[in-house]
């Protein structure tokens, strides 16, 4: 999945434990460990402030994209024309 959840860091740094972590934000420790180990498909908004507000930091610090694979990455001779007319893709 392109997202990822990088949980781990902020509680890291405010020497807090998963299990204050999952009780202070309201979810359980084992949803907590759900979006920590990159299995969740998706995170409530509610969610994603909780653990912002009591973390005191940003969705960014949360959360990160990283490409698929490397079809998905742009390769030099892949690069579009400065010049080229940009449509909507499949044109």
């Amino acid at each position: 999945m392109p997202i990822v959840v990088d949980i781990d860091v902020m509680p890291a740094r405010r020497k807090m434990s998963v299990g204050e972590l999952a009780d202070r934000v309201g979810i359980t420790p084992a949803n907590l460990a759900v979006l920590k180990n990159g299995r969740a498909k998706a995170v409530r908004f509610s969610t994603l402030a909780a653990l912002c507000e009591v973390l005191t930091c940003q969705p960014g610090d949360l959360l990160r994209w990283e490409a698929e694979g490397a079809e998905d990455a742009v390769d030099a001779g892949d690069a579009v024309d400065a010049d080229a007319a940009v449509g909507a893709p499949g044109e």
